[in-house]
């Protein structure tokens, strides 16, 4: 039984399924019937992808393997068994001889009072399409007031968060944004939408070599990005943020992209955990339990290229550590003792999309700026996708002859997708259990 449907999840089951060539029943346990790829959600945000590119059909990627939608809750180590609610709200619960905990992270929390209520966060497809029909109806709204007060407030956007999403998102609404306020006749540099992105860190993307920040960096002021580093916000309120640095910015969108934590179901297990991550061997099984195994972000995996380290929460890792997991729950369930593969894996570079033809990458320590390291980023995300690749082409062939379809489809509101959910995947809805309405 795998837990979890995201890169880790979606490789493990795979890998499980296919070495075991049905020998066994290779269970997944989702709250979606899709694999979500992260990467390219900024994008949908920015209107360039349409939502069901970046969903991938778990059914149709991985033939022989079962998939019961559900969220999981409770986890029963003795019996065996995991406890989980589906989509209409009924409890069920799945036995299992091996299980993969692959339940990924959530939007990372900071003690910063007002942001639970007044920011969103960017880890679920809700949280892109809110987003895009928020950034909408901002510039919408902006041009129907004749309170310049208003009308500044509305068209300033803060992002918080420096690392790969904050970037992303920044770039790509940056560009968003000042297409809408083009089409509505009222793209003047005195009235140009204002986005600001924050971080405590000396430079934006810290985890990357200094020349990729620096690239970054460049691109996005080139765009009108206000990038303020050694920045923070002190508290967030209905009418704007608060800086640490004492200036008040009035804002009515506050995109809080500071990070991920783990997934809260691996704490209220019962086991060993680093900073909320189940601590597991090189091999990813839980140490005293030989039939748990765990990868991924909820995973604290010993990184053996950097000894007395853990593998960072990157999706480049959680895909591979999947592999591995899965190779090793198969052989375990084979006759004798296997020697099972240790988990080893150098970092072969990173992509970080600037919006336009423009990003920043280096692939294999190789560094790259511009229309070139756009074309490795979009080559990288379509190799690394398991499926919709075709479909993805298509969209990125329309937005580029085709202005974007700025719409409000009002299918998300503020209140479905609240910063603290233990679930970004799923929009809260009237009625289903544990959440408000």
């Amino acid at each position: 039984m795998v837990v979890g449907g995201g890169f880790a999840g979606h490789r493990a089951a795979r890998t499980v399924s296919r070495q075991t060539r049905g020998r066994a029943e290779v269970v997944l346990l989702n709250p979606t019937d899709y694999f979500l790829y992260l990467p390219l959600l900024p994008q949908v945000a920015a209107g360039i992808l349409e939502p069901r590119r970046v969903s991938v059909s778990l059914t149709r990627t991985l033939p022989g393997v079962r998939l019961v939608l559900g969220e999981a809750g409770r986890v029963d180590l003795e019996l065996r068994r995991v406890h989980y609610t589906d989509p209409e709200g009924r409890a069920g619960a799945l036995s299992y001889d091996r299980l993969v905990l692959a339940v990924g992270s959530v939007n990372k929390l900071l003690p910063v009072p007002g942001v639970t209520e007044y920011a969103h966060g960017f880890r679920g497809l809700p949280e892109a399409l809110y987003l895009r029909d928020h950034l909408t109806r901002q510039i919408e709204l902006s041009g129907s007031t004749d309170d310049p007060a208003e009308q500044a407030a509305r068209r300033t956007f803060v992002v918080v968060g420096g690392g790969y999403t904050g970037v992303e998102v920044a770039a790509q609404g940056a560009m968003f944004t000042d297409a809408l306020a083009r089409e509505q006749g009222d793209g003047t540099p005195q009235r140009r939408p204002r986005w600001l992105l924050l971080d405590i860190a000396p430079r934006v993307l810290p985890e990357l070599d200094e020349r990729l920040s620096r690239t970054a960096g460049k691109v996005l002021r080139e765009r009108g990005v206000d990038v303020r580093t050694g920045t923070s916000v002190k508290e967030a309120t209905a009418q704007g943020v608060l800086l640490d640095d004492g200036e008040f910015v009035a804002t009515r969108s506050l995109i809080w992209c500071v990070g991920v934590r783990p997934d809260p179901l691996v704490s209220d297990l019962g086991l060993s955990v680093e900073r909320g991550r189940l601590l597991v061997d090189p091999h990813l099984n839980v140490p005293g339990h030989p039939e748990i195994f765990a990868c991924g972000d909820a995973a604290a995996v010993p990184d053996l290229t950097r000894p007395g380290e853990f593998t960072p929460m990157t999706a480049q890792h959680a895909t591979r550590q999947g592999r591995v997991c899965g190779h090793n729950v198969a052989l375990s369930l084979g006759p004798g003792q296997p020697r099972m593969e240790r988990y080893e894996h150098h970092d072969l570079g990173f992509v970080v999309d600037l919006a336009g033809a423009k990003a920043a990458a280096n692939p294999l320590g190789v560094p790259l700026a511009g229309p070139l390291a756009g074309a490795v980023t979009r080559a990288y995300h379509l190799a690394a996708m398991p499926g919709n690749r075709v479909r993805v082409v298509a969209d990125w062939a329309l937005d580029a002859v085709l202005p974007r379809q700025a719409v409000q489809l009002g299918l998300v509101r503020s209140w479905s997708v609240p910063l603290d959910t233990s679930a970004p995947e799923l929009a809260r809805v009237p009625g289903r259990p544990g959440t408000a309405g």
